[in-house]
């Protein structure tokens, strides 16, 4: 009788227990030690959140010109990123990692902030998670999938990215106010020390993308810091109007620059004075509540969506339909991370694209992400080292998202005068006009509006139509303030 003999890789999958039992490690073809290899090439293709997010939130003034802080930002976006993928590679089983969401980010600092204090941003955060949650729990997701036709979606993608590419190069000083003109190239022209930092370090991010280097945005800001530090103190003293924008990068004097406990402050801040939502929305608009809680809710659901699919298609975990299986258990980690994002004051959390570094290193279960969350967690007490990135460092990365996100516009149908023009509308509002909730509106009320006209009212969704009525009421108010006043 011949003895069936069996090779090491078939050994090395046996199920070994519980844990790979639960996670399905053996039945996905992995193994415990490429699990642990994928969550860490994850965790160093993302990890630049944990310094970018910071310098959009930390950096931005509420309605009152407060500001969050960057270090402490850096903290709670390191805690919250480190909850949140545990929670997702329990709850999902899945090679998916959560983190602050960058766009979602943007709408937070630029769209919401504005308009009140901090603490009642991040309720209103806590607000989308739950509705969102609730959405996913219903199946309401499906009603609001057949709301929004798939160019538009894409549209608001590209829309915030082209608004991230603006605010990029507007915070390095590479793109400022002319005279006589909204914009120009630098002062004039590109003088000064901080935008060398920013255009070397731009070119060095592109060529580590475009080689494919993994961890390149990460490799890109740590360069561009390290020269930033260089020029400084070897140069020092810029001329006036010439120096950094913000973070003046100096060479680490002691431990306490490096590591030190993290300031987990901004946990709870939404408690901080109590609420303020009722006074706040009558003074601003329930409109514009609305139409900005509608904003964060559309991008992190279809932004979640999409990447989900798309690294799941990539893995090999997707049916003949393209379809994941218990797709539910993702998004209800999902949203539970938006809430922690509210908790913490850490911005509206999301499934990354850049899970896709784990994947390729073979990643296929929930095992992942919670090695990746354990990086996170680690590095929230590294989060002094934000105080050495001036803009001028980390802002290249903005614009490499940008082009990113950017590159999603090739699956719009531009032949589509409906779809064509409200997505044109989308994508230039959003910078145009420094906000992605106009962005959306304007898109929506667009493709309304053309479709209506060329005897196609029928494609639009009913609720399709109750949001456009929403944003055109909201666009209006002052003249029809004025009609009747």
């Amino acid at each position: 009788m011949n003895t069936p003999t069996t090779s090491p890789n078939a050994a090395e999958r046996a199920p070994g227990g519980p844990l790979d039992r639960y996670f399905r490690v053996s039945e996905r073809g992995s193994t415990l030690g490429t699990e642990i290899r994928g969550g860490l090439a994850t965790f160093f293709a993302m990890a630049y959140i944990v310094v970018l997010n910071p310098l959009i939130i930390g950096t931005a003034e509420d309605v009152d010109g407060r500001t969050l802080g960057i270090p402490e930002v850096a903290a709670v976006t390191a805690l919250v990123a480190a909850i949140s993928c545990l929670l997702m590679g329990v709850v999902s089983r899945y090679p998916f990692a959560i983190a602050a969401g960058m766009g979602l980010n943007a709408v937070i600092a630029y769209g919401l902030a504005p308009l009140m204090p901090w603490a009642d941003v991040f309720l209103l955060v806590i607000i989308e998670g739950v509705l969102l949650l609730i959405l996913v729990l219903t199946g309401f997701r499906t009603a609001v999938f057949a709301a929004i036709p798939p160019g538009l979606k894409t549209a608001i993608a590209v829309g915030v990215g082209l608004f991230l590419a603006l605010i990029g190069l507007a915070n390095a000083g590479f793109v400022q106010q002319g005279e006589g003109t909204p914009v120009q190239l630098g002062d004039g022209g590109l003088h000064g020390w901080p935008i060398l930092v920013f255009v070397v370090g731009l070119l060095v991010s592109i060529a580590l993308y475009a080689r494919k280097v993994k961890g390149a945005l990460l490799i890109g800001i740590v360069a561009s810091t390290v020269l930033a530090i260089i020029v400084e103190a070897v140069f020092g003293g810029t001329e006036e109007g010439l120096g950094w924008s913000l973070t003046v990068p100096s060479v680490p004097t002691g431990i306490g620059d490096l590591v030190a406990l993290p300031d987990l402050g901004l946990v709870g801040l939404f408690t901080d004075g109590g609420f303020n939502l009722v006074e706040r929305w009558s003074s601003i608009g329930v409109a514009t509540i609305l139409m900005l809680v509608f904003t964060l809710l559309l991008a992190d659901f279809f932004d979640t969506m999409g990447t989900m699919v798309g690294v799941a298609n990539q893995a090999g975990l997707t049916d003949e339909d393209g379809n994941l299986a218990n797709a539910r258990e993702v998004l209800v980690a999902d949203s539970l991370g938006t809430v922690l994002g509210g908790v913490g004051s850490a911005s509206v959390n999301t499934v990354y694209a850049e899970s896709a570094a784990g994947v390729g290193e073979g990643a296929r279960t929930g095992i992942a992400p919670i090695v990746t969350g354990a990086l996170f967690l680690v590095s929230a007490f590294f989060t002094p080292l934000v105080n050495l990135v001036p803009f001028e460092a980390a802002t290249p990365v903005l614009v490499l998202v940008a082009f990113m996100m950017m590159t999603q516009v090739v699956s719009i149908d531009f032949k589509d005068p409906a779809i064509g023009l409200g997505s044109f509308m989308a994508i230039i509002m959003m910078p145009f006009t420094y906000s992605i909730a106009n962005g959306i509106g304007f898109g929506l009320i667009t493709y309304a509006f053309v479709s209506l006209v060329t005897g196609k009212a029928r494609q639009v969704h009913p609720l399709l139509w109750l949001v456009a009525a929403v944003f055109l009421i909201h666009f209006a108010e002052a003249p029809i303030t004025a009609l009747f006043s």
